[in-house]
């Protein structure tokens, strides 16, 4: 593929080594071509580096085996998760799954990423439904129009979301953009 389409997330060949990309920004200074500057974390090892492409350059996507697990647990930093087929429980740590933590619920079903049969990060659901523990009181006459209030998940993960949200109300989280996207009836 395109150096110009990789994206935050993305697994890439780096060097022939799996990276996954932490962040990366289109970039064209002044009178000159346009690159793309990327943060790259190596799978194998945990060694960060920045890089840049030339637009045009051509990346290798890593190949990855995904399969479907259930989340058990987490225990410290450590996240257990079930293959529902074979039984088999692996393990990741939170810095594999980075933002990935705050929509780990119990019983849910998620794709893991493995690289050369080695668990390294999981694929998210593109939304979550979360319980509010957390929030300012509802303003009466409130519309979503209004400016948005901080709140507080049962995860851990803070949004802001309408006035009209409760305490106890259960929301749908986009886990692309960690933002609100509705109130979810009971």
């Amino acid at each position: 593929m395109r150096a110009n389409l990789i994206r935050r997330g993305m697994i890439i060949l780096f060097n022939g080594v799996p990276h996954r990309v932490m962040d990366a920004r289109h970039h064209t200074p002044g009178n000159l071509r346009a690159m793309m500057q990327t943060k790259l974390r190596n799978i194998l090892t945990g060694a960060s580096l920045e890089t840049r492409f030339s637009a045009t350059e051509d990346v290798d996507r890593a190949t990855l085996e995904q399969h479907m697990f259930k989340y058990l647990y987490s225990d410290n930093n450590t996240h257990y998760f079930m293959n529902e087929e074979n039984y088999e429980q692996i393990e990741l740590d939170d810095e594999a799954l980075g933002d990935g933590t705050y929509y780990l619920i119990p019983d849910l079903t998620i794709q893991v990423e493995f690289y050369d049969s080695k668990p390294i990060g999981i694929q998210l659901p593109s939304s979550v439904t979360l319980k509010v523990v957390e929030t300012e009181p509802e303003l009466k006459g409130a519309t979503a129009s209004n400016s948005n209030k901080p709140a507080k998940l049962e995860t851990g993960l803070a949004v802001q979301v309408p006035p009209f949200v409760r305490e106890g109300d259960l929301v749908r989280i986009d886990t692309a953009e960690n933002k609100y996207m509705e109130r979810v009836n009971k």
